[in-house]
């Protein structure tokens, strides 16, 4: 495999490796080895990967070449990473500016060692410059506060550079729009009562270039817009994804993907509203606070009558906004619940055709359209009502003022008024609209709320402990002990394990057996660390599971199960989702040792034949041999098959059983499985009923003393034994009644 030497192939770890390590340490971090993986055609680790792989790992990184005078100014933060030209690597943790020297530290070099003092002549004989920087990921550390409006804005404000060029631009135009109204004044006062030619030709000059600024600030406002939301939804959208990624198993096993995804995807408006209607609102408001003195300028009663119609406007959304609010409450209810049943329909539609239940998934669907239609219909009705008591304030904010302004002119005389009030009636337009624009944005902030709330049921549920720090990162060799460890499940009061103690040495096979719902399933589940919440304690090679660090832990096993799910892409894509970076060779190696290759050869374009959603070009047996040569790619020292050969026909069943031998060479297996028959050659069998070790040892042993796990075996091989069994008794009977 092509790690740089520590990867999962257990070698001595490259000196480049150690240093990255070193540094990270430093930072309260680890970082694993066994994730590093070359670039293709590099021989040693490279600036880029080496930067690459810590950024992978949750912390800030960066490749640079840095001078002399830099090595100074550069030690103060923590260790940098100094990539020599031989391939090897130091870490600078220190400098003395006076006596012109660094100090580097040989990463190989025992802990007790001193770092060593360099100055420049020697130092720039072995390094060309070459350097990484690191420092913890502060983007990683932001992702645990709970993900609220307050966040939200923190991120918008990060944008400091684009928001204050927009609101420079927008300040601008604002002023430029006071300009035509004064145009018009001028026009209707001056050029048409006086027939002044050289006036108009002076005005259209300058209304020329003011439309030649206005709209190239209209532009680059509107492309700064564009920007900063495309920032702005690239980093939601990632740590979004991050924390999605980071929820317990526990939580999507108990919610329906459907309503996971609709209540995320409530983000999208979130995202609509602070780059859209928010971002237009608040630039409009700039736009208001320009003009508004100007109009009250141009005329004090048009002012005041604006004014007071757009706060009636305001009033009469407000009071509306708590009776919106608890209907669009139920309408966000009906639609999670119709999304659920439609994401279920779609997920289960093998189900669906094969049982013929499309009539029951329709009506079912149909109901819960109809509950939606319902709720929206109310809300469409109670929203018209605010709507339509604004309707008369907004008609008279432009027939009204206009007919204001005529009776004023009229009183006032006409040769004064008739510029002032068209010039009025266009800025009254462009002031009333941000006044009703914000009334209209606390109207659409409740449902942003409630959208934000949809998001936050998801996002700011407890996640998993972090993988990329903390925990011990310790070798496996595989011996697996368990002490007085007792389970519960949430929700349920018997516990799924009760003080289950049993041990397994490193390198041998494990079979789990007993009837459904005895803890089989369970005990893996603890293994690989999906429930902590136990008693008692679960310790690999002596460490406590709880002690270790997750990321390294589930590395470090193997897991197959009855069910497993193939992603879009190749064959050899799917073999190496786990090391991206490994080659075709090691996927044919994986593939032979789980029995693929003989049918994968077989296939129209070998390893690069596509995949499709659900592999409907693949067998189950295809399937679970691909499964297992995945769980083998990352040569795990512990490896789960949880009735990994329960869907398989006799023919791929024989074949995976036995590679088992192959396969289980210098691992620690853990099988479970209701087919006894494939348990026989395992080292020992764990026998559970109901939570309990009832017995552990091997096949011939459990046959004699275990009168559970003898039951079943007879159960289940009746045909081996045919006088044992009381259908034999019905021929002698039959013939007795001829």
């Amino acid at each position: 495999m092509s790690s740089a030497g520590g990867g999962a192939g257990g070698g001595p770890i490259h000196p480049r490796l150690l240093a990255m390590m070193m540094a990270a340490r430093y930072y309260g971090l680890e970082l694993d080895p066994g994730e590093f993986r070359l670039e293709p055609g590099d021989t040693v680790p490279t600036a880029a990967a080496l930067s690459k792989w810590a950024q992978n790992s949750a912390m800030w990184a960066r490749a640079l070449r840095l001078r002399w005078k830099h090595l100074f100014s550069v030690t103060g933060a923590g260790p940098v990473v100094l990539l020599f030209n031989d391939g090897s690597a130091g870490l600078l943790t220190g400098s003395n500016v006076e006596t012109k020297i660094v100090f580097v530290r040989d990463p190989r070099a025992p802990d007790a060692d001193p770092p060593i003092p360099v100055d420049e002549m020697r130092l720039m004989e072995v390094w060309s410059g070459e350097a990484i920087l690191l420092r913890a990921d502060r983007s990683q550390n932001e992702a645990d506060p709970p993900f609220t409006l307050r966040w939200l804005f923190g991120l918008v404000m990060k944008q400091r550079k684009a928001l204050r060029d927009m609101l420079i631009a927008s300040f601008c135009i604002s002023m430029l729009t006071i300009i035509p109204p004064l145009i018009a004044m001028q026009v209707f006062d001056r050029v048409i009562a006086h027939h002044s030619y050289a006036t108009l030709f002076f005005i259209s000059a300058v209304v020329a270039i003011l439309i030649f600024y206005e709209t190239l600030l209209g532009y680059a406002r509107r492309l700064i817009i564009v920007v900063l939301g495309a920032r702005i939804d690239a980093t939601l959208n990632i740590h979004v994804f991050n924390r999605l990624i980071r929820l317990p198993l526990d939580y999507f096993e108990r919610h329906p993907a459907g309503e996971t995804m609709y209540r995320v995807g409530q983000i999208n408006a979130v995202r609509q509203f602070i780059t859209g209607r928010l971002m237009t609102t608040i630039l409009d408001l700039i736009t208001l606070g320009v003009l508004l003195p100007f109009l009250f300028y141009l005329n004090a009663t048009l002012a005041w009558i604006v004014l007071v119609c757009a706060t009636s406007i305001m009033l009469i959304i407000l009071a509306f906004l708590r009776p919106v609010r608890l209907i669009f409450g139920k309408v966000i209810r009906a639609e999670t619940e119709r999304n659920a049943v439609l994401a279920e329909s779609i997920f289960g539609i093998r189900t669906v055709k094969s049982l013929a239940l499309e009539p029951q998934r329709k009506a079912l669907w149909d109901e819960k359209v109809a509950e939606v239609g319902k709720w929206r219909a109310e809300l469409g009705k109670i929203s018209n009502w605010p709507q339509t008591l604004v309707t008369p304030f907004e008609r008279f904010m432009w027939i009204g003022i206009l007919l204001v302004n005529a009776y004023l002119a009229l009183t006032e005389g006409q040769a004064y008024q008739v510029g002032s009030m068209m010039a009025f009636m266009m800025l009254s337009q462009r002031v009333s609209a941000p006044l009703v624009g914000l009334a209209r944005l606390v109207e659409d902030w409740e449902e942003i709320g409630s959208a934000m709330g949809q998001a936050g049921e998801v996002l700011n549920r407890p996640l998993e402990l972090d993988s990329a720090s903390g925990g011990i990162r310790p070798k496996f060799a595989g011996a697996v002990t368990f002490e007085d460890v007792t389970f519960t499940y949430p929700g349920t009061k018997i516990p799924a394990l009760d003080r289950v103690t049993f041990s397994v040495p490193a390198g041998s096979t494990l079979g789990l057996v007993g009837r459904s719902g005895s803890g089989k399933s369970t005990v893996t589940r603890l293994l690989q660390g999906i429930n902590r919440e136990y008693s008692g304690f679960l310790k690999i090679d002596g460490a406590d599971l709880r002690e270790i660090n997750l990321r390294h832990l589930r590395s470090s096993f193997g897991v197959v199960l009855q069910d497993n799910f193939l992603f879009r892409g190749s064959i050899r894509e799917n073999i190496l989702a786990g090391r991206p970076g490994l080659t075709l060779e090691d996927a044919i190696r994986a593939a032979r040792l789980a029995g693929a290759e003989e049918f994968i050869e077989r296939m129209p374009n070998g390893y690069e034949t596509y995949i499709e959603e659900g592999s409907p070009n693949l067998s189950g047996g295809q399937r679970q041999r691909l499964a297992i040569a995945r769980a083998l790619i990352t040569d795990p020292r512990l490896l789960i098959l949880d009735e990994a050969t329960s869907a398989l026909d006799p023919e791929s069943e024989a074949l995976v059983n036995a590679n088992l031998n192959r396969i289980a060479r210098g691992r620690t297996m853990f099988i479970v499985s209701h087919r006894l028959s494939s348990l026989v050659d395992c080292d020992n069998i764990l026998v559970l009923e109901r939570g309990k070790v009832m017995d552990i040892g091997p096949h011939a042993v459990l046959l004699e003393r275990c009168a559970i796990y003898r039951t079943l075996w007879n159960q289940q091989n009746r045909h081996l034994h045919p006088e044992s069994s009381g259908h034999a008794a019905l021929a002698p009977t039959l013939l007795q009644g001829n």
